[in-house]
């Protein structure tokens, strides 16, 4: 065998060590030579971000971390040995406009490189977590207090990694901005879409962009109103620092007005976690998540049975505008919204549709799918929804959200207050429901429900017996059509109807493996 074959053999046998590859042996010793459809095996490795919840001294921030007890539909999750999930402090939170976020990561970076140099640099607050889950299928709780309350990076390995998923819920009982503020901790990302956001005179909205790696990101954020692009010189090459966050008021942004704004965060380096903090000062506040991707058809789940006001908010990304039917699904079935059937968005252009109190008292689901004879051109969207009136509503969002294809979960859930709705656009699905135990105790419940063609199905959830503390709520399809899901949380005070609503989009524990075997048959003689 002459050195060049030996070469080729010693990377060939590297390479399999590497990227996994195996042998695949026929009952009779000969190797497959068939297609093999690719394994769903475990992540092995999460990273979520959490924006920094509040700026109010008034702010009481909990946390929920969990992870369920093995991967989606019954694959074991890998080795727990050496296992962690935790959140820590971002390195740092560069409060201010937008316009002095990028000069002031500059000073801080330049500070940072000067106290390295001299030997006053301090020791990172990143040191100790926030949030640490030790076991799948128990989760942990935490709480922060008041204004100074940073954004956290988090990262789950081994069996803590697949589905890891951890909620942020802040309740501000008064002043500005105040309301119950939830969102899920995010994974990061290059391009994300928030149409809802607002630059109306009562609002105050704030883009807050987390990086949570070692190198910093430039991002790029637009803006688009009703009639395209708004004017912004501030908005492109907004540094966030490694590890930092940078919470960015939209108003700094440009100085057109504009009721209904889409907002798109995009990176030319590195990746970001992103979230939008609507707050108005009689409508309260809470946290709009990215939509799901651009679409033809879209599916926004979970708008409460009393429900007072409900505001559609698309935007049309590609370069033809979109034609939408638009249809509520109910508890009994699939109806057009009277004065509300239908809605045009102009490529490039932010469109909304004020729906009223659509739901009628009955929960329901918003199916967004192309006109009739109109071509399935992508859209991004989400709802603005009202509970209560006057000086005593609230607001959250509901964002279109991918269906759940093996597994979701929402991780803060209260003895009372919780509501589950479940939507089957297409086909009758069942779905499998577990309730975790709590954080402080109690014994995990399961339950099944089936959930009808063309319907919303929402319910209180199962209760672990013996609760304390929170729990979390894990979903799992079983049979049947898609199924897109949310929870609503519900936690009134002073006679305000708080509440916040989290979609619950797959939370992607498995991956596709390739299935591969050796062939050094190519490596001739």
């Amino acid at each position: 065998m002459n050195r060049t074959t030996l070469s080729l053999l010693a990377a060939a046998t590297s390479l399999a060590a590497v990227t996994g590859f195996a042998a695949l042996t026929a009952p009779d010793g000969r190797a497959e030579t068939g297609a093999t459809a690719p394994a769903r095996l475990p992540v092995e490795r999460s990273t979520l971000l959490c924006p920094a919840p509040a700026t109010s001294d008034i702010a009481e921030t909990v946390y929920t971390s969990f992870t369920p007890q093995s991967g989606a539909g019954g694959s074991a999750a890998p080795s727990s040995g050496g296992s962690t999930a935790e959140l820590r402090p971002s390195v740092a939170t560069l409060r201010g406009p937008a316009d002095d976020a990028g000069k002031a990561a500059e000073e801080k970076q330049d500070e940072e490189g000067e106290a390295e140099k001299d030997g006053s640099a301090k020791k990172p607050p990143s040191d100790k977590p926030v949030v640490s889950l030790k076991q799948p299928g128990k989760p942990v709780g935490a709480k922060a207090s008041g204004s100074a309350a940073p954004a956290l990076v988090g990262t789950a390995t081994g069996s803590l990694a697949p589905g890891w998923t951890t909620q942020q819920t802040t309740t501000v009982s008064a002043g500005s901005g105040r309301g119950v503020l939830g969102v899920n901790c995010t994974a990061p990302d290059t391009d994300l879409w928030f149409p809802g956001a607002s630059l109306a005179k009562d609002r105050q909205d704030y883009v807050h962009l987390t990086n949570p790696d070692d190198t910093g990101a430039l991002v790029d954020i637009e803006l688009y109103g009703k009639d395209g692009a708004l004017k912004s010189q501030l908005s492109d090459g907004i540094q966030v620092p490694a590890g930092a966050s940078v919470p960015v008021l939209l108003s700094t942004l440009t100085t057109d007005p504009a009721e209904d704004v889409t907002v798109h965060v995009t990176t030319r380096t590195g990746r970001v976690g992103a979230a939008v903090r609507g707050a108005g000062e009689e409508t309260g506040s809470d946290w709009l998540p990215a939509s799901a991707d651009p679409s033809g058809t879209l599916v926004l789940p979970g708008i409460p049975a009393d429900a007072t006001a409900v505001r559609l908010v698309a935007f049309a990304p590609g370069d033809d505008d979109a034609e939408l039917k638009v249809r509520l699904a109910s508890a009994t079935g699939t109806i057009s919204p009277a004065g509300a059937e239908s809605l045009r968005v102009k490529s490039g252009m932010t469109a909304s549709l004020d729906m009223k109190d659509v739901t009628k008292g009955e929960a329901g689901s918003l199916l967004l799918s192309p006109a009739e004879g109109a071509p399935a051109s992508p859209v991004v969207a989400a709802l603005q929804v009202t509970r209560g009136n006057g000086d005593k509503q609230e607001i959250a969002y509901i964002p279109a959200t991918a269906p759940v294809t093996e597994r979701a979960t929402a991780a803060d859930n209260r003895a009372k207050g919780s509501v589950l709705s479940l939507t089957a656009p297409g086909e009758t699905a069942q779905v499998k429901v577990t309730a975790s135990a709590g954080t402080e105790g109690g014994a995990q419940a399961v339950r099944t429900y089936t959930v009808k063609a063309g319907t919303t199905l929402a319910v209180s959830p199962p209760v672990p017996a013996g609760l304390k503390g929170s729990y979390a709520l894990t979903v799992e399809p079983q049979s049947g059509g898609p199924v897109h899901a949310a929870r609503t949380l519900l936690l009134p005070e002073d006679g305000i109807q708080m509440f916040t609503v989290q979609t619950l989009p797959d939370d992607r524990g498995l991956v596709a493996v390739p299935a591969a075997e050796q062939d050094l048959s190519i490596l001739g003689d």
